[in-house]
């Protein structure tokens, strides 16, 4: 690696006096012959280059079923899917369960992103916080939110809290591994740095821990952002009377498959469009990295 970044810098080799022109290129390398560098990343973005892979998928099933391949009383064609969703909509039923849903979603995402942004700095920054909260957090991170629904139906009943709460549980976790990992691992040379030059408690959060930790604290957040839709799925149809996926239960005593996909279709543009909303803030905080990514 030093090899390359030294080669790199140094630039290509000197014409050797008296050596042949042709002689001194072909020891060169391919690179002084034609003149271009080779390039190894991914190359260059595309705006909305992201929105390929949806169109493509729904293009894809638009023409399956167009095609009589695919027999609706199994999954039903985009223009049925439509048509549900346009009466959805009409009668006030969808608007009424998806915003039902979006709260569930961003209180779970809201206290567990504080929870776990809290436990990771304090156990990032203190020996003591680190081994009173990492190994109970390790155990809590192999053991799935969804699988401690009975307990939490247990001590919260069915209502909303233990709802609210099972989709914290699995964000909380996830920031906290993520902010956790990025906060300890901020090269010791930054601390010792801020030592010598004598910086308060409040200067060294805000010119070292900070920057050090938010590429991990988004990664946390957009896996967070992951989990709260994954919870709710789970948890609205658990005894529930309102929501995306309370609607999807009751399609599926009745077989209706075209009310299934519209749920599933307003769950998938939630979570796209929330994880699009994450990379751009990402995009736009850390502006100073030069990444793959662009």
């Amino acid at each position: 690696m030093t090899d390359l970044l030294t080669s790199a810098r140094s630039g290509p080799a000197p014409l050797i006096k008296g050596a042949p022109a042709e002689d001194t290129a072909r020891r060169a390398g391919p690179a002084v012959v034609r003149g271009t560098r080779r390039r190894l990343g991914p190359g260059r973005a595309v705006p909305f280059g992201r929105l390929i892979g949806p169109v493509l998928l729904v293009a894809l099933w638009w023409a399956a079923s167009a095609s009589g391949h695919l027999d609706p009383r199994i999954l039903s064609g985009p223009g049925s899917v439509l048509s549900t969703a346009a009466d959805l909509v009409a009668t006030g039923r969808l608007q009424d369960n998806v915003l039902i849903s979006l709260q569930r979603a961003g209180l779970g995402l809201l206290f567990g992103v504080t929870a776990g942004v809290v436990l990771a700095v304090t156990a990032g920054l203190s020996r003591s916080g680190e081994y009173l909260l990492d190994g109970p957090l390790q155990i809590k991170r192999a053991i799935p939110s969804l699988a401690m629904l009975p307990l939490l139906i247990l001590w919260l009943g069915i209502g909303e809290q233990m709802k609210v709460t099972v989709i914290a549980l699995g964000v909380a976790v996830n920031m906290y591994i993520n902010t956790y990992a990025s906060l300890t691992s901020i090269d010791s040379r930054y601390v010792e740095l801020a030592e010598g030059l004598d910086l308060g408690r409040a200067q060294f959060l805000r010119k070292v821990v900070v920057p050090g930790s938010l590429p991990g604290f988004f990664v946390g957040l957009r896996l967070g952002v992951t989990s709260s839709w994954l919870g709710l799925i789970v948890v609205e149809q658990i005894n529930s009377t309102s929501g995306i996926g309370y609607m999807m239960f009751q399609a599926q005593q009745y077989a209706q498959s075209d009310v299934i996909i519209v749920g599933l279709v307003a769950y998938g543009i939630f979570g796209f469009a929330s994880d699009a909303g994450v990379r751009a803030i990402e995009r736009k905080v850390l502006s100073w990295r030069r990444t793959l990514a662009g």
